[in-house]
């Protein structure tokens, strides 16, 4: 008997569609031991063998072939795209295979404020508030010669985001937002370090505009003259103790700067775009003394002598 080449196309094709239909069969069923809440990773480059393995171990598949062949079915030869996927809920095999080729690692985004002002020690408090799971050992270990160059900022978060990534989230928006103050900060004469440092001593030393602008003109002009800044912001972090005893003032330390001229060794936090700005463009004026009382508001005096009048008058 002799076979038409029509039908034998139409026995092929019929082969195919049953092929198919039974493969859309098995791949709709839901594996009975499917874990709860399962997170699973799948390293970069892994070919559609390992990552099949690596599912099929989780009990996220029971057939490593029919997900190759569905892989390879509904997207060609690519691979699927790496990465950390939770699965919250069990899956069919049709599911699974579409997420990781398209890359849908489901994952819901977390909303972290990051405070002016806060420290690399701070940050990575909040992270760990927010993700359970972060490592926050880690970030400070990788953050900590960065102090001052983390933008505080709104960001949203992946819980499986690594410290590495978070870190360079801040880095790069620190970078982005800092690159545009660079005319001014030479038009200011000072490096970019100073500019940094000075942004750090006003986030802590006052609350307005007006005042970290009024403030950044007295530091940089006692910094000219040669003078002590006496800043308590320093001393404050080291000692933990908002109230600067005279004690404090004679602490040996590069961040002391009762003790010692000049700007502090480095950043004492992250300072905002507010204070930054304030830096840059300092406001002149005859005052070289200020102080804060009890309520926040700050008190100006251009000699000493009026400083210790302020401070009979709002600190006793």
């Amino acid at each position: 008997m002799t076979i038409s080449p029509g039908h034998f196309i139409l026995r092929t094709a019929g082969v195919f569609i049953l092929v198919v239909l039974v493969m859309i069969s098995f791949a709709s069923f839901v594996p009975e031991n499917f874990p709860e809440k399962a997170q699973v990773r799948i390293p970069k480059e892994s070919s559609l063998s390992e990552v099949s393995s690596i599912l099929a171990r989780n009990n996220i598949i029971t057939s490593p072939f029919l997900f190759t062949a569905t892989i390879a079915l509904l997207h060609g030869q690519r691979s699927v795209v790496a990465g950390d996927y939770l699965f919250s809920e069990p899956q069919n095999l049709w599911k699974v295979a579409r997420r990781l080729a398209r890359g849908s690692h489901g994952f819901e985004p977390v909303k972290i404020t990051i405070p002016e002002g806060s420290t690399v020690q701070d940050i990575a408090w909040i992270l760990l508030k927010k993700i359970p799971d972060f490592n926050a050992p880690y970030f400070v270990q990788i953050a900590h010669n960065f102090e001052g160059y983390l933008f505080p900022d709104t960001y949203l978060f992946y819980p499986n985001q690594t410290p590495t990534e978070v870190f360079k989230k801040l880095r790069d928006t620190f970078d982005t937002k800092f690159e545009k103050l660079s005319f001014d900060i030479q038009l200011l004469r000072r490096s970019p370090r100073e500019v940094v440092i000075m942004a750090s001593l006003l986030e802590k030393e006052a609350a307005t505009s007006d005042d970290r602008a009024i403030i950044a003109g007295i530091l940089w002009k006692r910094l000219d003259e040669g003078m002590l800044l006496q800043v308590d912001a320093p001393l404050v972090q080291i000692t933990g103790d908002r109230n600067v005893s005279i004690e404090d003032t004679k602490i040996d330390s590069p961040y002391n700067t009762y003790k010692y001229k000049g700007l502090p060794k480095g950043p004492i936090a992250n300072p905002g775009l507010d204070s930054l700005k304030a830096a840059v463009h300092p406001l002149k004026t005859p005052y070289y003394y200020y102080l804060s009382d009890p309520k926040g508001k700050v008190h100006y005096a251009t000699t000493h002598a009026g400083h210790v009048v302020n401070k009979e008058k709002y600190l006793r």
